[in-house]
């Protein structure tokens, strides 16, 4: 059995910390909405698939990720969501110190704040025992940092407002280049090249396969994930 990740002591650098209303899981509803936070159904899309040369893992195993649909548009794809998933390559691998990043056009607004950005150091994305640590933005203007550990997830950095997370304008449209950058000692978030978190690696997965995640009910362009050495 895998060992759990032991959260080390968070140290988060230039954000606001203006924590929405409910805002405790990936995907929330509105504070208005009586369901609870992510009760809305999955609105998958017919005939979906996802890019040649990809793999794909919904967070529930009995969803299949052709809920989701992947359009070639310019250098990445137009995404129509469908259930909540990651997409990566197993060749898309961090180690040691490195980058990785990827852009993300939310297209319209979603019925309610939804989620999508990157993860790394991803290990047995196909088995139970799955863990990555992931980067999320929402066109509500707040950031999200948490990791993934079996069935579990835990919040490293919870639903956070940051005056350098733009919010959708009018039409529902943002857009978000998201940047997790691994040192000797610590991982560093930045959304459009402004710095919005820092926290401990101590314990943390890092070393591993980087892709993108996107939540359900979402309509975003993303291109494929970038990792770059220092």
């Amino acid at each position: 059995m895998m060992k759990h990740f032991v959260l080390a002591s968070v140290a988060i650098a230039t954000v606001a910390c203006n924590k929405p209303n409910g805002a405790r899981s990936d995907t929330t509803r509105a504070n208005t909405a009586a369901a609870a936070p992510g009760a809305d159904s999955d609105k998958n899309v017919a005939g979906g698939s996802i890019p040649v040369g990809f793999m794909g893992r919904t967070d529930r195993a009995n969803m299949p990720v052709s809920g989701a649909k992947y359009t070639k548009s310019d250098d990445g794809w137009e995404v129509t969501t469908g259930p909540a998933h990651i997409l990566y390559q197993t060749k898309d691998m961090g180690n040691g110190n490195y980058t990785a990043s990827a852009t993300f056009e939310q297209l319209e607004a979603p019925a309610h704040p939804e989620a999508y950005g990157i993860f790394i150091g991803g290990m047995h994305l196909d088995q139970p025992n799955i863990a990555y640590t992931y980067f999320l933005v929402r066109g509500t203007g707040e950031i999200l940092v948490k990791l993934r550990d079996g069935v579990s997830t835990r919040d490293i950095v919870p639903w956070t407002a940051s005056a350098d997370v733009p919010k959708q304008d009018a039409m529902g449209k943002a857009t978000y280049t998201l940047a997790a950058t691994v040192t000797n000692d610590a991982i560093k978030f930045s959304v459009n090249g402004k710095q919005v978190a820092s926290v401990s690696k101590a314990g943390l997965p890092t070393d591993g396969v980087a892709g993108v995640r996107i939540n359900h009910n979402l309509h975003v362009k993303v291109t494929p994930i970038s990792i770059k050495a220092p």
